[in-house]
């Protein structure tokens, strides 16, 4: 069964681009896992992942964008979880292509985009779903520890991701870990607007879907303790009420007890699960006299502190 993951990038390969869009896109795949090499004084780029669904995409946006005609390699991984690695490689035009998407330096890669691929909404927000395309990943919404995180090696890419988000409204943070600096967001509500923002709306159905179901039970269960609760409280305050008013019984006292103080002895009694506001509403309905939880509550005080000396007996 696929990963929640690569859903979400299965989704995302499957967005038709514009063609500035592509460019950003494609941007964003070369700078996150792409690498430059020289034989025989050529340029060579190179671009690897471990998911076939990003090495396609970036193997269609290349041959689409500038025409061009890169090779694919498969090698089998042994020792790691992930069975295969896909390497897409070009060795023509790369220094007019690396150009072109202001990508090219004296040194090598730019460590940022040029503000000229990102500045259209749209291509901002194709850049981002590339990146995440090369390197990003979302939690299961089965897991309740909401996590979306694109894994960068080089700090001003990812100080330039986290801003790009935040020119969306998404609270996102960087940390270092592993000698990689991630670009991460927590929140439920922000991972759901991140998965619109880069076109994965059936993605997003899903995530919410999950999400309120769980919030839901979640809900229901705390609804549930809290009237378990409750429940304990009433059956706990009754039985105090019920052992007061028998060792008032026992000793003679009830029939001392003035009239109000029997009523509501009484009315326990005959209603031994009741709360006190259900004692409140039969006690008004029965005598004409409206009652109030608080009143009721008065007077079984007075009941149970009458109950005391006897009770100091009892245990003599």
């Amino acid at each position: 069964m696929p990963s929640f993951t690569s859903e979400v990038k299965a989704e995302i390969v499957m967005n038709e681009l514009k063609p500035c869009c592509a460019k950003a896109q494609l941007a964003a795949l070369v700078q996150t896992d792409a690498t430059l090499s020289i034989s025989n004084q050529t340029l060579k780029l190179n671009f690897q992942s471990d998911n076939p669904t990003t090495a396609k995409r970036f193997w269609i946006l290349l041959k689409q964008t500038y025409q061009a005609t890169p090779s694919l390699q498969i090698f089998k991984r042994i020792k790691l979880k992930k069975n295969h690695s896909y390497v897409v490689s070009i060795d023509r035009d790369v220094k007019t292509i690396l150009e072109d998407m202001h990508l090219l330096t004296a040194k090598g890669f730019s460590e940022t985009v040029a503000r000229s691929v990102v500045s259209k909404e749209c291509c901002a927000r194709a850049y981002l779903a590339g990146a995440f395309l090369a390197s990003g990943s979302i939690n299961s919404p089965i897991n309740s520890n909401y996590h979306c995180e694109i894994a960068l090696s080089q700090e001003k890419l990812a100080i330039f991701v986290q801003k790009l988000c935040q020119r969306f409204d998404l609270n996102a943070k960087v940390i270092v870990r592993r000698h990689h600096h991630v670009v991460y967001i927590k929140a439920a509500d922000q991972i759901s607007d991140f998965l619109r923002m880069i076109g994965a709306f059936q993605s997003l159905m899903k995530f919410e879907d999950i999400r309120i179901q769980r919030d839901f039970t979640n809900s229901l269960t705390r609804l549930d303790n809290c009237e378990v609760a409750n429940e304990m409280k009433v059956i706990a305050s009754s039985n105090e009420h019920i052992i007061a008013i028998e060792l008032l019984i026992k000793y003679d006292k009830f029939e001392k007890l003035d009239n109000k103080l029997k009523e509501v002895a009484i009315l326990r009694q005959l209603h031994p699960e009741a709360s006190l506001n259900e004692l409140a509403q039969l006690y008004t309905q029965q005598n004409g006299a409206l009652m109030s939880k608080s009143g009721m509550k008065h007077r079984f005080n007075k009941i149970i502190e009458l109950s005391k000396p006897l009770k100091e007996k009892e245990v003599k």
